[in-house]
């Protein structure tokens, strides 16, 4: 087995400890890797062990692996901070779309999905934890935005995702994704049906998972640290 397949296999059976903890079902945990930086080689070894579903954060980078990869039946979802410019790439090549926090984003999404596509899935990403070195709504804007999002067409608003600041201390790292969860449960309450909370990564997800994370996003525990190159947006 390979260290990718090693590596998967362990994530694997952490989430469904950190399920059966919760009293989940790992089932309804999907688990998103998340490939940037990484090489199109490995994005393959991973699919030939069993994964289908890769997170990329830079679109250039993104855009390259996608047509290294075209033979594959890959799922893949855009999780990196969306300039304006750059809408279209995404728009055209991914399935979801973890990381809108802006109207003007989400606008130009569902202006450029091309029609023959499924609807576009989007989370809508929140700044949880405050930090402005962080992308994300601020958790009040985030109904009149997450209603303004769910009535553009080509788009299909499935849920919340964080990426909160990063703590040792895990009851400290449970109430930033339990913020999260009480606000898709407001919106479900107001109408919407939003059935996703993206939230948690190598480092966090046990409590991610315990606070009803329905996709966590992992890199490093599948694929290596990370060296990362001038980034390219």
């Amino acid at each position: 087995m390979t260290t990718i397949a090693s590596n998967l296999q362990a994530v694997r059976d952490a989430i469904t400890s950190a399920a059966a903890e919760a009293g989940r079902n790992a089932g309804e945990v999907k688990l998103l890797a998340v490939s940037k930086t990484f090489a199109a080689d490995a994005l393959r070894e991973a699919y030939l062990a069993g994964q289908s579903s890769f997170a990329e954060s830079y679109v250039q980078e993104a855009l390259d692996k996608i047509a290294a990869l075209r033979e594959l039946p890959i799922e893949w979802h855009f999780i990196g901070p969306i300039q304006s410019n750059k809408t279209r790439g995404i728009a055209e090549n991914f399935s979801w779309v973890h990381s809108v926090d802006r109207l003007k984003v989400a606008e130009r999404l569902s202006e450029q999905r091309p029609v023959h596509l499924p609807a576009l899935q989007v989370c809508l990403q929140v700044n949880v934890s405050g930090e402005a070195s962080k992308s994300g709504a601020a958790p009040n804007e985030v109904i009149a935005l997450a209603h303004a999002i769910a009535s553009l067409p080509r788009l299909k608003l499935r849920g919340l995702m964080a990426v909160p600041a990063p703590s040792a201390d895990i009851a400290a790292q449970r109430q930033p994704f339990a913020q999260l969860r009480q606000l898709r449960e407001q919106l479900n309450r107001q109408g919407l049906q939003l059935d996703t909370l993206s939230m948690g990564m190598s480092h966090d997800f046990s409590a991610a998972i315990a606070e009803g994370a329905t996709i966590v996003r992992i890199g490093s525990a599948i694929f290596g640290n990370r060296i990362y190159q001038k980034e390219t947006l």
